[in-house]
Parts: structure tokens; C-alpha cells; sequence
């Protein structure tokens, strides 16, 4: 049986800028990716904590350390700069790997550092 089941989040991270022409997609910080583990090119949901809005969208890489979290194309209708929204991916395990599944949760203070990485939902 496979299960699908929340991977990672990076939490309540701020919207630094919403770019209406561009292609599309959430630009995010690598240091950002590497703590969560989630990959660029990779299917994530955006929660905007502000509106409601929920969509799905995948990860492009910005530059280190900048705490880039910019929603490009359609996306940036969607959020206002300053929003707070939580980016999250969900992944398929079989029941075997849920016997160690652990979830990250990586938690951000307002400018998209890493204040906390907790490894249980």
C-alpha cells in the first residue's frame, strides 16, 4: 500500500515580492531548500496565512542566503508582499518507510531565517 503523507514545510515564511511576468513558480532561498530538503523543480502547495488563498506551484532556486520567497506568473495574483504563507510538499511511501517517516517542518522568523528545524509534525 502506498500512502501519501506531508513531507516538509517551511513555515509562515514572508512573501519578499510577487513578479506577474515571469513564467511561474516560488522563487526560494537554497539555504531554505536544504534545511527543508525539498527539491528544486519540485510540486509544493502554498498556504497564504493572510487570504486564505490555497495553489500549487513548484520551486525555483534563488540566490543563498537572500530569504527569497517571491510567487512569479498567475502565482503572484495571489499574495501581496509582506503575506505570510507556509510552503508545504506531500510524498507517496509504501508502509515499510512509514515505520521511520519523519516529516520536517523548518519554522522562519519575518525575514525567511531558520529559527527552529523539527523533524515531527
Amino acid at each position: 500500500m502506498i500512502i501519501e503523507m506531508f513531507q516538509a514545510k517551511i513555515h509562515r515564511a514572508t512573501v519578499t515580492d510577487a513578479n506577474l511576468n515571469y513564467i511561474g513558480s516560488i522563487t526560494i532561498d537554497p539555504l531554505l531548500l536544504d534545511a527543508s530538503g525539498l527539491l528544486v523543480g519540485q510540486k509544493v502547495e502554498i498556504l497564504n496565512i493572510n487570504n486564505g488563498e490555497r495553489f500549487s506551484t513548484y520551486i525555483i532556486k534563488g540566490e543563498e542566503g537572500s530569504g527569497d520567497m517571491c510567487l512569479n506568473g498567475a502565482a503572484a495574483r495571489l499574495v501581496q508582499v509582506g503575506d505570510k504563507i507556509i510552503v508545504v510538499a506531500y510524498a507517496s511511501y509504501s508502509k515499510e518507510e512509514l515505520a521511520t517517516y519523519k516529516p520536517t517542518v523548518v519554522m522562519v522568523d519575518d525575514n525567511n531565517k531558520i529559527t527552529q528545524i523539527a523533524e515531527e509534525i
